[in-house]
């Protein structure tokens, strides 16, 4: 893409400001970008190669929680980070199960689905949405009763700006234990890295629901001997106390040989710094910072494996990791099962359920600008998504849709039909994708809210 810059940035402090920035754009002809928390992995919230205007949601940011009946409004302009500090200054015991960093907005973030480290016994976020406000093509609000269940469908993993632009989300709170008890464990080459992480494919998904183990792969130079070599970085939430976690982990993966002296109990609330990389003691106020933390060039990529990834495969692994040598370059495979699996995939259009494993997240960072840099790293990425053909699901190879990648198919700037945006739609939706599109024709016929890779209607 060769982006433009906007023509107007819209900063809304009420819905009916939204309502007059879409009256104006479709009266003027041009396109509207929503942007929540910024963090959309193509850049598609804030660029275009078309005249166009952001809808910036950052002052729409409101969040009012009801712990008696256990839910939340919050506005799509709210982060994360804001969103958790919301929720824990009210209650030690509720909680919301969502991604892990902080500055994601909360529009985006849900309406695409929304996997944390609560997803295993909790689901991911948009299975926890119960109501919402959208503003249509037309200009009016809508909420769950008069838009209709095929757009409240819709917007529940769907992506939310191809039907318009949701404002509010209700959501349903979860109930957490007070303590909850995180981990960090590193394990190297010299380790048996290998055997471990293939061991962990055979548990990660059938252990425990109350326990998250997550898991990053990369590569970085040991402090013990000053050499290169892989690491496998196991990162784990577990609802619970230490006592209780241990015996699980000594039955079902004695490989990793956790001891209680790498274990943390602390509050649900700690847990969120303890993910998001903070040091302990952190106060909670950065939880309501808007800075992403890092603001490097970067590729992501995603798949999903639904058959163990054998050692031979993931020694190739180990040879991508050593090309990308500069401690920018990782794999992180996040488990599946538990709760997810109890769900339908015609549930919402996230249809990430039984039969996955673990999804992959592929990441590369850099920081030197310049178009020969930025496609040496890119280069890099899509060999490894290349070569990890073999071992992931087929028919389609599916992604997730808030890990967005442009490279696997994208619209044409007005007359993009079915067929063509097929390439990725089911990609990202499975068989979803043909209900998102009806749902489409419907809500929004002429394709006003579009972009490289929103729903097309049915033409």
């Amino acid at each position: 893409m060769s982006p433009m810059k906007p023509l107007v940035i819209v900063t809304p402090f009420h819905e009916s400001q939204i309502q007059a920035a879409i009256y104006c754009s479709k009266r003027s002809g041009i396109q509207i970008r929503v942007r929540s928390g910024g963090h959309d992995y193509e850049g598609l919230s804030y660029v275009s190669e078309v005249p166009f205007a952001i809808v910036d949601m950052r002052n729409l940011r409101s969040i009012s929680i009801d712990t008696k009946d256990k839910t939340a409004w919050v506005e799509t302009g709210a982060t994360l980070g804001q969103l958790y500090y919301t929720i824990a200054s009210k209650s030690k015991t509720l909680a919301f199960t969502a991604g892990v960093c902080p500055t994601v907005g909360v529009g985006g973030h849900m309406s695409g689905g929304g996997y944390g480290m609560l997803s295993r016994r909790h689901g991911i976020a948009a299975d926890h949405i119960i109501d919402a406000k959208v503003i249509d093509v037309n200009g009016r609000i809508l909420d769950r009763k008069s838009m209709g269940e095929d757009l409240f469908w819709a917007i529940r993993g769907g992506g939310g700006t191809s039907f318009g632009i949701v404002f509010a989300f209700k959501i349903e709170l979860i109930v957490i234990p007070q303590t909850v008890t995180v981990f960090n464990v590193t394990r190297t080459l010299e380790q048996n890295a290998t055997q471990i992480v293939h061991r962990w494919q055979y548990v990660a998904d059938k252990i425990d629901e109350n326990l998250l183990l997550r898991l990053f792969l990369r590569s970085f130079t040991s402090s013990r001997n000053g050499k290169r070599t892989i690491g496998a970085f196991f990162t784990s939430l577990y609802l619970g106390r230490v006592d209780d976690l241990l015996p699980i982990m000594q039955e079902k993966f004695p490989e990793l040989g956790l001891v209680k002296e790498d274990c943390t109990e602390i509050p649900w609330i700690e847990s969120v710094l303890f993910f998001a990389g903070f040091p302990r003691n952190t106060s909670l106020d950065v939880l309501t910072s808007r800075v992403p933390l890092v603001r490097p060039y970067f590729k992501g990529k995603s798949d999903y494996a639904t058959e163990p990834i054998p050692e031979h495969g993931l020694k190739g692994i180990w040879k991508f990791l050593d090309e990308e040598n500069e401690n920018r370059a990782e794999l992180q495979f996040s488990p599946y099962g538990g709760r997810l699996n109890d769900y339908s995939e015609f549930e919402i259009p996230f249809p990430h359920r039984a039969g996955n494993i673990f999804m992959i997240h592929y990441l590369v960072s850099w920081d030197k600008p310049g178009k020969k840099e930025s496609q040496r790293h890119v280069d890099w990425i899509r060999k490894l998504y290349s070569y990890m053909a073999p071992y992931v699901s087929k028919s389609p190879r599916t992604a997730y849709f808030n890990y967005r990648d442009l490279d696997i198919g994208m619209n044409n700037e007005r007359n993009t039909g079915f067929k063509q945006a097929s390439v990725w739609g089911f990609k990202y939706f499975k068989n979803n994708f043909r209900r998102l599109v009806r749902v489409k024709t419907e809500v929004d016929p002429y394709n006003f809210f579009r972009n490289e890779q929103s729903i097309p209607p049915l033409s």
